[in-house]
């Protein structure tokens, strides 16, 4: 029941995460890339202060210093992929993200020596096709923008990976209010770094990266530092990767953009591969089994 409830959570994380793409076209009408991520983390901070006031006096040294770890990582992740989208198309940089659902397993393996499970790994390398038939637009080859998108699906699989590993010892509340708190700081030094100080005020602005604040940063990074108390670094990177598909489900409903072929392949990929992650096929072997008998 527990790991149900992590990847129960998980994908709604992934489902708010799709909507935003809608909020965040909206807010880069009226806010600078790199205001919306200072903004959007102040919110997350200010939320989780208040709601959760009474826990904050039980902060410890070590929930200060990993929740600034991931903090750290989370804003790189963000400002990367920002950045990167300046020089890549959007299908690209959506895609090259996702990539951190392979990078996961590997980073597992190598610092804690965790054996790679086939079936997560496999998993991951169907989600990451997935993902690519259901987004990428093959055009030119690797540039500057591919590349530093490529450094953010790093820093969001380091993200994943460690939020993993820290909310086994710490509160998961406590948690993600201090990398909120660590991501706000380093998104104002970096906005008043490049002079963007000046924050409009228009009402479809506010209510765009208030969404982002609200829902996309605050509500959907709780529930998945919660969540990953309950499932594995790799599931949950595989799971959060469907936020290209919700991504696509979104933009259909409210955009109204064209379903086509492409997107139902990639969108069936994507089930089968968290299908392969979660059952480990389980269903399938027990029925060969019974057969044989």
């Amino acid at each position: 029941m527990r790991k149900h409830f992590g990847e129960i959570g998980l994908t709604i994380v992934a489902i708010i995460w799709g909507s935003g793409f809608v909020a965040s076209a909206v807010s880069l009408e009226h806010y600078t890339p790199y205001q919306i991520l200072a903004i959007r983390f102040l919110i997350g901070v200010l939320l989780l202060s208040l709601v959760f006031f009474k826990k904050l006096k039980h902060i410890k040294k070590s929930t200060l210093i990993k929740g600034s770890i991931i903090g750290i990582f989370l804003y790189l992740a963000f400002a990367l992929q920002t950045v990167g989208l300046v020089y890549t198309t959007p299908s690209k940089n959506a895609f090259l993200t996702a990539v951190n659902v392979v990078i996961v397993p590997i980073i597992a393996f190598f610092i804690f020596k965790r054996k790679m499970d086939k079936f997560e790994l496999l998993g991951a390398v169907l989600a990451i096709t997935g993902i690519g038939v259901l987004s990428l637009q093959l055009s030119g080859g690797i540039n500057f923008g591919d590349f530093l998108t490529l450094l953010c699906a790093v820093a969001f699989a380091f993200h994943i990976f460690y939020t993993a590993q820290f909310v086994k010892d710490e509160d998961p509340v406590l948690l993600t209010v201090i990398q909120m708190a660590a991501a706000t700081v380093l998104g104002f030094i970096v906005v008043l770094f490049k002079g963007e100080m000046n924050f409009a005020a228009s009402f479809e602005g506010v209510s765009a990266v208030l969404y982002l604040g609200v829902f996309s940063t605050t509500i959907a990074f709780l529930l998945q530092t919660v969540a990953q108390k309950f499932t594995t670094e790799t599931n949950a990177a595989i799971i959060l990767s469907t936020e290209a598909f919700w991504g696509m489900v979104f933009s259909v409903i409210i955009l109204s953009e064209v379903l086509t072929t492409r997107m139902i392949i990639g969108a069936i990929i994507i089930l089968v591969a968290i299908i392969i992650s979660e059952t480990k096929l389980k269903f399938i072997r027990k029925k060969s089994y019974k057969e044989a008998v």
